[in-house]
């Protein structure tokens, strides 16, 4: 059967993403409606009629507005922050626990995870799960996103500017305030009691995505050592089709030692990796921003929610 798939908010950049992985599947018409009507409640209201699952892709006050204006009237998947710590909403990230992607295919409100916080929670998770990690640890995330991460504006300005000013740029840390949108999120689902000190960088490259977290000997419970750690990882992801991990410091993806942040693109691929020495260790995660980071990440979830192969249409 064909499923009627509605992306409110089709023009934004995640919305564009989605639109083109989902364009030739003969199992799913896509429902737009005209340049015109974009914000016309009444043309939107009718195409949440006629849809089976619509995908938010809208910032976050424009999101809750659609969802009063689509109530009861099809499935939800929304991409924005909006929702994903609310409660009535399943949260989207199908590697999160064995049962989670059975949640996501039975619901009718599914929030598409962030980007930063799907490396930062697939990386901790398992260690919290597995008693390795206390759930009061203090711990910090670093990590380095594509500009395309920062949405049509911040794509704009990348595109527009001339090479030296982005030779200038460089990579930019930002949200230095530490109170970046995504903590909430992350702290929930990592199980962690309080959120990490986040420190996000944009680079100049359009996409990609690596996040890093330390970890130091004396932080592991029970005197947990880098297999152990490496070993919980990979045995909570051992069934997944996209993610990864690498065996300690046995990293296929580095090149010359570098760890380039866009080695994923173009894919659905999340590769974890555990780098480190005696007493210090790091666990690195590479996506696509705008793949597993975002789009992807929402066909994964509309998979999920109409019962065919997860992987479909994913590479």
């Amino acid at each position: 059967m064909t499923a009627k798939v509605f992306i409110d908010g089709q023009a934004g950049t995640t919305g564009i993403e989605i639109s083109e992985r989902l364009r030739q599947r003969p199992d799913i018409e896509l429902l737009s409606v005209a340049e015109a009507k974009r914000k016309d409640p009444s043309a939107r209201a009718r195409l949440f009629d006629q849809a089976d699952i619509a995908i938010l892709c809208l910032p976050d006050d424009a999101a809750r507005e659609a969802v009063a204006l689509a109530e009861g009237r099809c499935r939800l998947l929304d991409a924005s922050t909006a929702h994903r710590t609310a409660d009535g909403w399943t949260y989207g990230l199908p590697e999160l626990t064995p049962n989670q992607a059975g949640a996501i295919a039975g619901a009718d409100r599914v929030s598409n995870p962030g980007c930063y916080p799907q490396g930062f929670i697939l990386c901790i998770r398992p260690l919290v799960d597995a008693s390795l990690l206390s759930p009061q640890a203090n711990l910090t995330l670093h990590a380095i996103s594509g500009y395309s991460g920062g949405g049509r504006k911040m794509i704009e300005a990348y595109e527009s500017a001339d090479p030296g000013q982005r030779d200038q740029w460089g990579t930019r840390p930002y949200a230095l305030s530490l109170r970046h949108k995504h903590l909430p999120e992350m702290q929930r689902y990592s199980g962690l009691a309080a959120p990490p000190l986040f420190s996000p960088t944009v680079g100049t490259f359009r996409k990609g995505m690596v996040t890093m977290v330390p970890l130091f000997e004396e932080q592991l419970e029970g005197g947990a050592q880098a297999a152990d750690v490496v070993d919980a990882v990979a045995r909570a992801y051992r069934d997944s089709p996209f993610v990864a991990v690498s065996p300690y410091g046995d990293c296929p993806g580095l090149e010359g030692g570098y760890l380039s942040p866009c080695g994923c693109n173009d894919t659905n691929r999340m590769e974890i990796s555990l780098f480190g020495n005696e007493r210090q260790l790091l666990l690195a995660a590479r996506y696509d921003n705008l793949g597993k980071g975002a789009a992807g990440a929402a066909v994964q979830n509309l998979n999920l929610m109409l019962g065919c192969e997860e992987t479909r249409g994913l590479a």
